[in-house]
């Protein structure tokens, strides 16, 4: 019997280990951190062996083959360890379509990626097929091959994801766009985060489609060098030529033997310049799976937003405040400033991820009235933008920076929660930072 070991147990890490021991495997959970209770008791149900608060090294090195949690960095000494004794090590993604014939529709780039994943998963759905949705988003691919037969999954990866894939291949994989992010992960090297992007193209043949923003100069770049085999579907917002594009007040989606969509962007359900972009590639992702232009218009003009991506949450004293805790780079920042309409508090700051945050200047002088930061350690945030002028807060919690940004609004302004920054410093995720806020406006 092969040996599997699987390294964290979260979410793709105990669906992993469940489809492991179907198929078969001798498996083995290893995690340094805390197990949550829910994926203990899923484990033991299936009394399948685990350990927490370190790893066990003479339990993990004799595997066949490794399975790691996309959270854990590929310098870190127990992959080290595996790669010095050539033990393949591999994503949960990789290790589960080994066991599945479903189409995959595969989703990545810096921003947008959970929004375009769930608008084209709620296409699919409204057109009646038996879809799953994994991932970042949704419940573990692996876990819903073990129980479910699924025609089609929908799939929002990062680049840690796709940094330890090789031999899966998407049907429609869709990469909206490349700005800088995860450097820290990448030796400070725009460059390899790049590459971990774009290998979501890797297999894919002239049989598969290629979805792209093509006026992202990054993408434009790097399709020229590689010589994608994929059948290359581009959108953008400035060329006809693009299979999705914008005229005057109208998107249009119309790719090669389809029927032509046309609908006003004032009557799209997400507003503003990146949901334009978003909508048009998940059109484009429907006519690809030949789905109705009924369908995909009525999913366009009817979506809700996900939580925590320019989420209105309440408004209190005549000010409006927003939830963006999604918005954990600075070019989400930026799509997330270039929206408000309103003079604005800007609530930012968390783990710093290696940002440069001269991409928001312009929209900060402009757009708005006062910083509050917040996060451990804001003295890089302190140190850039103390020469905006700008009045300034310095918070080391929710309440706080919730509190701060109140006292500094006027009446008719907006409070934005968009904080550039990982989570991880004061708050368990991002969706932990986005419901302190959401609870602290309540309370105001």
């Amino acid at each position: 019997m092969a040996r599997l070991v699987i390294l964290g147990a979260g979410e793709s890490g105990a669906g992993a280990a469940i489809l492991g021991q179907q198929q078969g495997f001798d498996v083995f959970v290893s995690d340094s951190g805390t197990i949550r209770d829910e994926y203990k008791a899923l484990l033991n149900q299936h009394q399948i062996a685990w350990e927490e608060g370190g790893h066990t090294m003479p339990l993990i090195v004799n595997a066949q083959e490794v399975i790691k949690s996309p959270g854990i960095p590929c310098d870190a000494p127990v992959i080290k360890a595996l790669h010095e004794k050539n033990i393949p090590v591999i994503s949960e993604i990789e290790f589960a379509s080994r066991y599945t014939d479903a189409k995959m529709i595969c989703i990545t780039g810096s921003n947008g990626k959970t929004t375009t994943t769930s608008l084209i998963f709620d296409i699919l759905v409204r057109a009646g097929l038996n879809v799953g949705l994994a991932g970042n988003i949704g419940n573990s691919l692996a876990l819903q091959v073990a129980q479910t037969k699924r025609d089609y999954y929908v799939i929002e990866l990062s680049s840690f994801q796709l940094d330890d894939m090789y031999d899966f291949k998407a049907d429609i994989a869709i990469l909206l766009n490349i700005t800088p992010d995860h450097l820290d992960r990448y030796d400070h090297d725009f460059q390899k985060y790049i590459d971990a992007k774009l290998r979501i193209t890797r297999n894919q043949t002239a049989n598969e489609a290629f979805i792209y923003w093509a006026e992202d100069s990054v993408i434009s770049r790097e399709i020229a060098k590689l010589n994608v085999d994929a059948t290359l579907y581009p959108f953008g917002c400035k060329s006809q030529h693009n299979v999705a594009y914008t005229s005057g007040d109208n998107l249009t989606i119309h790719i090669p033997g389809h029927e032509s969509l046309t609908l006003p962007q004032s009557g799209l359900s997400l507003q503003g310049k990146h949901n334009q972009l978003n909508s048009m590639a998940a059109g484009i992702a429907a006519q690809v799976l030949n789905i109705k232009n009924e369908t995909i218009r009525e999913s366009l003009t009817h979506f809700k937003s996900v939580p925590h991506r320019l989420q209105y949450v309440a408004t209190v004293g005549d000010i409006r405040f927003i939830n963006d805790s999604k918005a954990t780079n600075v070019n989400s920042c930026w799509y997330a400033l270039e929206s408000m309409t309103t003079p604005t508090v800007l609530i930012l700051g968390g783990k710093d991820k290696g940002n440069d945050y001269s991409e928001i200047d312009e929209l900060v002088k402009n757009k708005c009235r006062a910083l509050v930061f917040l996060g451990k350690d804001n003295s890089k945030l302190l140190e850039y933008f103390r020469s905006t002028g700008l009045p300034i807060a310095d918070t080391h919690s929710m309440h706080d920076a919730v509190t701060e940004a109140y006292r500094l609004a006027h009446e008719g302004d907006t409070v934005l929660l968009s904080p550039c920054c990982a989570s991880f410093d004061l708050f368990h995720s991002y969706e932990d930072r986005g419901e302190q806020f959401m609870e602290e406006v309540k309370r105001l």
